[in-house]
Formats: structure tokens, C-alpha cells, sequence
């Protein structure tokens, strides 16, 4: 299958975004007004809605984009030359464009403002140890499936997430777009400001040591899955035919 068109593409990596954000942030907030400020609940309601709408958005959008939603997924990707570097740039402008439309329609839906900047502490070690260590899972999810089930890609990386917001101590952010746009939201899913930039560095690494060591594992390019329509990642579309429409 041929990928779309890169302004197609690029649509469709922003509207994405623009979901799952509005997802993390709507939800949060949803959350913490049903639930009265039992922090469990509401995290336990902030997963389950993150997971539920990550398998919805990658069926959804696969096809379309790879479904990456994830300036991390685009970096490796690129790496590993199953995107092009020149598309890269507008892939992680489409999402950090539709992580804080996500966000602003979030609050839209609950009277809030458009955006506040976030107090809510994200700092020390742990905090971006636990980063790290989300997204080496998330890739190493990711390049897993892309070497023997591409099919199941939107249903394990929808797992690892949920299951991340739990295991983690900084409940899985592992997406420097979602980082940067929750920072602009001062709600349950938010993150200071200040915070954001150590989350992304630690992002950036733990998605390169996945990457790395599925490249030594021999792990299969993106490029040569066999079914990639619905892995968050989209083939070499200057060497192989991946995505029909």
C-alpha cells in the first residue's frame, strides 16, 4: 500500500494528536471531578481513556500517516529509514500543532481557559529515570511488532501505555509533544513548565536505546513489515510501496 501524500500525511499525524491530547487532558479533568479528588480513581479513568483512544487513532489513522503522534517515534523512525528525514520536520510540526489544539479543545469542552501553564511538580531523578524507561518500552513495543505482528502494533502499544501510567513514576508520558502541550494545561494530566525539558531529553534517550538494540537484534525495518497499515510507524515511502488508500 502507497502512503498518502505528505500534506495528507501531516493532517493526519495533527488531527491524531489533537485526539489523544484532548483525550489525556479531557479525561483528567473528567476524572478529578467525578472522583472528588481520589487521585487512584482518576488515574485509573486517565489510563483506560488514553489506552481505549491510542487503538482507535492508530486503526484510524495508520494507513494514513503510520500513526506516529510522537516526535520520538518520527526521530527513530527516521533513523532506522523508514520515514524520510526531510518528512520528519513536517510530521513533528503536525503534532506539537495538534497536541496543543487537543489541549485547548479540551478545556473548550469544560470551561476552562484556552491555556494555563501547569504547576504540577514532574522533577527529580526518578521522575526522568521513569521516562526513560516509558519510552524504551513504548519503542521497544513498537519495533517489536513492526518485526512479527504489525497487525496487533495498535493494540500492544494501547496496552503498554495503560499499563505505564501505573508502573512508572511519572505515568508514562513518553511523548515529547504530550509533554510540551501538557505543560500548557494546569489540570490533573499537567506537568510545570520548567519540567518539560529533562521528560523530553529523557524520552529522546530511552527511544534511541530501544532502537538501538532492536537494530542489533536484527529486528526488521519498518519499511519490510509485512502488514504495516496499522504499525505507529510508517515505511520507507521513498523505497517501498507500504499504504494504499
Amino acid at each position: 500500500m502507497e502512503l498518502s501524500a505528505l500534506p495528507k500525511r501531516a493532517v493526519a499525524e495533527a488531527v491524531g494528536s489533537a485526539l489523544l491530547l484532548a483525550t489525556v487532558v479531557g479525561s483528567g479533568i473528567m476524572a478529578e471531578r467525578l472522583f472528588g479528588g481520589n487521585v487512584g480513581l482518576a488515574l485509573l479513568a486517565n489510563a483506560l481513556a488514553t489506552g481505549a483512544q491510542l487503538v482507535a487513532i492508530i486503526l484510524a489513522f495508520g494507513p494514513i500517516s503510520g500513526a506516529h503522534f510522537n516526535p520520538a517515534v518520527t526521530l527513530a523512525d527516521a533513523w532506522q529509514r523508514g520515514l524520510p528525514w526531510r518528512d520528519a520536520p513536517v510530521y513533528i510540526a503536525a503534532q506539537l500543532s495538534g497536541a496543543f489544539v487537543g489541549v485547548a479543545l479540551a478545556h473548550a469542552m469544560f470551561g476552562l481557559p484556552v491555556f494555563s501553564a501547569s504547576t504540577h511538580v514532574r522533577a527529580g531523578a526518578p521522575q526522568l529515570l521513569a521516562e526513560g524507561v516509558a519510552t524504551f518500552g513504548l519503542l521497544t513495543t513498537i519495533w517489536g511488532c513492526a518485526r512479527t505482528r504489525p497487525s496487533a502494533a495498535p493494540f500492544a502499544v494501547a496496552a503498554y501505555i495503560t499499563s505505564a501510567y501505573w508502573f512508572t513514576a511519572s505515568t508514562s508520558f513518553a511523548n515529547p509533544a504530550v509533554t510540551l502541550a501538557r505543560a500548557a494545561t494546569n489540570t490533573f494530566a499537567g506537568i510545570r513548565p520548567e519540567d518539560a525539558a529533562g521528560f523530553i531529553i529523557a524520552q529522546i534517550v530511552g527511544a534511541a536505546v530501544a532502537t538501538m538494540l532492536f537494530r542489533w537484534l536484527g529486528a526488521a525495518r519498518p519499511g519490510i513489515a509485512s502488514a504495516p497499515k496499522t504499525v505507529p510507524h510508517s515505511g520507507r515511502a521513498d523505497e517501498v510501496a507500504l499504504l494504499k488508500e
